[in-house]
């Protein structure tokens, strides 16, 4: 995948693009799935994003995390591990599949939580959300080609909004 950051004006075929995807993985989850959720800036309506969708796979249990990873095996998703953020898997899509994040953890995982808080807060902030997607156009033009200091600069930002919702 390009290394280099773009940040698109809202598309609202990402929300066409989300259910494609959660069809795809849902069969083979289907038996044992909470929700498939749509987070990250592609699930906010109007708010300039990184054209990739981010997609929260929520289970009941730990052992059924485990299933999810077995079942998603078999139609071509390769398991990374946590990449850091304990409680949730990693994947990394099927080579004929579009790219996109997809993740697995169980309801209490904290960093679900903080999508789904930081989701719907924007969702119902059009004037935060707007706000964030400048934000992030300008930080992509400053950091092109440097993720980790895009990710980093949104920091404060992405914590005041989480501040906001009670998240501590």
């Amino acid at each position: 995948m390009n290394s280099s950051l773009i940040v698109r004006e809202y598309d609202p075929s990402w929300i066409q693009l989300f259910e494609q995807l959660r069809g795809f993985v849902l069969p083979v989850l289907s038996d044992f799935v909470v929700t498939i959720e749509h987070v990250g800036s592609t699930s906010v309506p109007g708010l300039a994003a990184k054209p990739i969708i981010d997609i929260d796979v929520v289970v009941s249990t730990q052992s059924d995390v485990l299933t999810a990873i077995q079942r998603l095996a078999t139609i071509g998703y390769v398991h990374e591990g946590d990449l850091g953020t304990t409680g949730r898997e990693a994947f990394i899509p099927p080579v004929d599949v579009t790219w996109h994040h997809l993740y697995v953890c169980t309801m209490e995982n904290a960093e679900y939580k903080r999508h789904i808080l930081f989701r719907d807060y924007l969702r119902n902030h059009p004037e935060d959300a707007k706000q964030y997607g400048d934000l992030k156009s300008e930080l992509a033009q400053r950091f092109q080609n440097d993720r980790l200091a895009y990710t980093n600069a949104k920091g404060d930002f992405v914590r005041e909004i989480l501040q906001r919702t009670g998240w501590k």
